[in-house]
């Protein structure tokens, strides 16, 4: 029925199908419906406007269930006003509009379906009208929030049989079994990362947009190209110190168990002190540095300079003690107050020639790509996003571990670019032999001096980032060395492949699953109730902050009664206090 005109003996396959044309055609022909009956048997209508005398009337057919149209009266003198909201446009016809959208894209927003029916339809809903469509027309595809949280236990034995060796742990709180805690780790995740990945953990968490509050914790590494791996991630009820000591203590426990001793770890977070107290008490051999694209927005938050930003970002990846007083110096000169606020990090937890250890060439954590695995599932249930982390994980796997059967080269790829330019570079330098095991190079700008004892050079790229310099390839040459013999074995394609050795198999459909306990415990036990905290219905508000307030003066207020400044008349104490004295 696209032009939603109807005829004398039309027939519908039912009662159903006859209410939604008619609700149809009377949201895009804009009038109002005053039902006057309708029920199994019988439908009647007139317009809603005083004088219209536009009516329907169907009916079923004996003895089976088709509708048809018995009388049409009239035509409509209404002027078809109804363009400011409509009340057969209700939640659940919206719901009916946007379902197949909805299976396209889960992040299909509440202003999008009032611009889709505006333009489709020429009719205005109200905001709310559409967010709540949008909430149930999600409960409606993938299920509500609750059956989520119910299905979790059930799951997590699903990851365990399905994964052997894989953590699956979920907490509960109180006497009625809410949500509090689950970590999920894959055996083939632990296994590459012990065995191929780089000794470096990411640390983040992402807010989920469910119908209850929760927060994403996640820990991700990355492989020898440089690529994201997660390692393990977690959901808790509220994101504080207490969680995220939760967090890397089931993290600790589950590398624990499968290896002999738990490597020399970096950590990289967002600096906050609950992850550094935790990691300083769970990984006390390991090292806790701040995300340098954290800070670098940080900065320029605070300050709205983008210049501060970027000098921020060549200190941070500055090789030398003086390149790097040179650029905190050209901060000062922007703003001392940047200077200052700067100052509460020390330069060990964030610039890389202050850090005692090799950063691999990161200085940044790779939490940002984890979010966007899971930034369209965000407003899922909570069995919906770790089942879209599942499968893209399961996905990335299989390709990652195909694509490298077909590598050639010593290092991956990305690291062998690195060596490929230095190999080229290194052809123009002239190498003067000390001894056995340190050089100098000479280059037509400078000269660096490189040991290929303790894999050092002066210029400090190779310390640093685990793949020899120009310089360092040069001195390798010269004396007849494999130059790849001296990189770092994290960086190499036999450690990447190891890293995708293992699989991450599929998990059964929810109608395969069996309850493993049910003959230990009754299913009131097993069920999990949501967490406490709900997010409150609607579009949250925001804040708007105008950069242009921020810079303008503050106003002085002037008391005109006793000439001070910081208060008005109406409020001056002068007078009250003469007032009293006199008294």
């Amino acid at each position: 029925m696209e032009d939603h005109t109807f005829v004398v003996g039309q027939v519908f396959p039912d009662v159903k199908a006859f209410r939604n044309a008619i609700k149809e055609a009377a949201i895009a022909q804009h009038f109002e419906l005053r039902i006057i009956k309708s029920d199994l048997i019988r439908y009647f209508a007139k317009c809603a406007t005083e004088g219209c005398p536009w009516r329907i009337r169907a009916v079923r057919l004996p003895n089976a269930p088709t509708f048809t149209i018995r009388s049409l009266e009239g035509t409509h003198t209404c002027g078809r006003n109804a363009h400011n909201g409509h009340h057969q446009a209700s939640v659940d016809w919206i719901v009916s509009f946007i379902e197949e959208r909805l299976r396209d894209n889960i992040n299909y927003k509440p202003k999008d379906i009032l611009h889709d029916i505006y333009k489709q339809y020429g009719i205005t809903i109200p905001y709310k009208q559409a967010w709540r469509a949008k909430e149930r027309g999600l409960a409606a595809i993938y299920g509500s929030s609750e059956e989520g949280y119910c299905q979790l236990p059930s799951y997590c034995e699903q990851i365990k049989r399905s994964n052997p060796g894989s953590v699956a742990e979920l907490f509960t709180t109180g006497a009625d079994n809410r949500f509090q805690r689950l970590f999920v780790s894959f055996y083939a995740s632990i296994h590459g990362f012990l065995n191929g990945c780089l000794p470096i953990i990411g640390l983040g968490g992402i807010q989920l947009k469910s119908k209850y509050l929760s927060t994403l914790l996640s820990a991700t590494s990355f492989d020898a190209d440089g690529e994201l791996f997660p390692l393990a991630f977690g959901v808790v009820d509220v994101e504080n110190d207490e969680s995220w000591m939760w967090f890397l203590s089931e993290l600790h426990k589950a590398l624990e168990v499968n290896t002999e001793s738990i490597p020399r770890l970096i950590f990289i977070s967002d600096g906050q002190r609950g992850i550094a107290d935790a990691v300083r008490r769970k990984f006390s051999n390991s090292s806790h540095t701040f995300c340098i694209r954290h800070l670098s927005e940080s900065i320029g938050k605070e300050f709205k300079n983008s210049r501060l930003v970027h000098l921020l970002s060549k200190a941070a990846y500055a090789t030398t003690a003086i390149g790097f007083k040179e650029k905190m110096a050209e901060i000062e000169d922007v703003s001392s107050e940047a200077a200052k606020w700067l100052q509460q990090f020390h330069p060990s937890q964030w610039a890389l020639v202050y850090f005692e250890g090799t950063r691999y060439g990161h200085l940044s954590s790779n939490i940002e790509e984890f979010n966007k695995w899971i930034f369209e599932a965000r407003e899922l249930p909570i069995i919906q996003v770790i089942e879209r982390i599942h499968s893209k994980l399961m996905n990335e796997f299989v390709e990652r571990h195909l694509r490298s059967s077909s590598w050639l080269s010593v290092l991956a790829p990305s690291a062998e670019k690195r060596m490929i330019e230095a190999i080229g570079h290194a052809s123009t330098f002239q190498v003067l032999r000390s001894d056995e095991i340190e050089f100098e190079v000479l280059s037509a700008e400078r000269s660096d001096i490189v040991n290929i004892g303790t894999r050092c050079c002066s210029c400090r790229d190779w310390q640093l980032n685990g793949i020899p310099c120009s310089h360092a390839v040069a001195a390798l040459i010269s004396c007849r060395k494999d130059v790849y013999a001296f990189t770092e074995k994290c960086f190499t394609v036999d450690n990447y492949q190891k890293t995708y050795a293992e699989v991450i198999y599929p998990i059964p459909e929810k109608l395969e699953w069996r309850k493993t306990s049910e003959t230990d415990m009754d299913d009131d036990v097993l069920a999990v109730r949501p967490p406490k905290f709900r997010r409150p219905p609607g579009r949250p508000e925001k804040k708007r902050i105008c950069v242009e307030d921020l810079n303008r003066e503050k106003h002085t207020v002037h008391c005109s009664r006793c000439n001070q400044t910081g208060h008005y008349k109406t409020t001056c104490k002068t007078e009250m206090i003469s007032s009293i004295e006199q008294f």
